[in-house]
């Protein structure tokens, strides 16, 4: 079993803006091989979907229940299959971890198999770099991830936004926070709508990828140079 964790903030002021691309990859993710739908937990402190994933003679089943697949689980054709969690945490980007404790303790998912796909400032816009482990790099949806699993041992997705403000030369700190808070809290331009559509698409890809052959593989196709 494998929680996929898209993270973001909820609310619809935030839909469309930079810090919301792990929401935007999930719910892509979830529209292409769910057909499920989100469903709202205040257990789960957050919006939550199931499906089941099986691959075979390179064929791909998804089962939108946990019901209907145990169903077949005694054919051939359902043997093997993985349940897939996915979540979008609603406590907000800062509190994130929340949701993904409450849910990886309450399925009992090691942290080896958690997802988390979450934009980034240090990679280029439009670059993917997959990852297991390492420190929070100052985003503060990881940080409290690391806090409440106490461990960094999962997985990232990290989709790269750009850095507003490495090539400027600004000494104040305060106005580095401001600037780059107004920056991932922003929308995309218009001109960047459709690298961020192509850069969601090959995170779906990845992700599915991930599934059939696991992330180790999948690091050497899609990891950018």
């Amino acid at each position: 079993m494998k929680i996929i964790v898209g993270l973001g903030n909820p609310g619809e002021k935030y839909e469309r803006t930079r810090h919301n691309l792990g929401f935007s990859a999930v719910d892509k993710f979830l529209k292409d091989f769910g057909g499920s739908v989100w469903k709202d937990s205040e257990k789960f402190k957050g919006e939550i979907a199931h499906i089941e994933w099986q691959r075979q003679n390179s064929q791909k089943f998804k089962v939108s229940s946990f019901a209907k697949a145990s169903k077949d689980k005694q054919s051939s054709k359902f043997q093997g299959l993985e349940k897939v969690i996915l979540l979008k945490p609603k406590t907000y980007m800062n509190n994130s971890g929340l949701s993904v404790r409450i849910v990886s303790d309450f399925y009992k998912i090691k942290p080896e198999n958690i997802w988390i796909l979450h934009d980034d400032l240090d990679l280029s816009f439009g670059s993917l770099k997959i990852r297991l482990g390492g420190a929070s790099a100052g985003h503060r949806g990881i940080e409290s991830i690391i806090d409440n699993l106490g461990t960094d041992k999962f997985w990232r997705f990290r989709l790269g936004i750009g850095h507003p403000i490495k090539k400027l030369k600004i000494k104040s700190e305060k106005l580095k926070v401001r600037k780059v808070d107004d920056y991932v809290l922003g929308s995309f331009g218009h001109g960047e709508m459709g690298k961020a559509r192509e850069l969601i698409k090959r995170v779906v890809n990845a992700i599915e990828t991930g599934l059939e052959d696991g992330l180790e593989a999948t690091m050497n196709r899609f990891n950018s140079k």
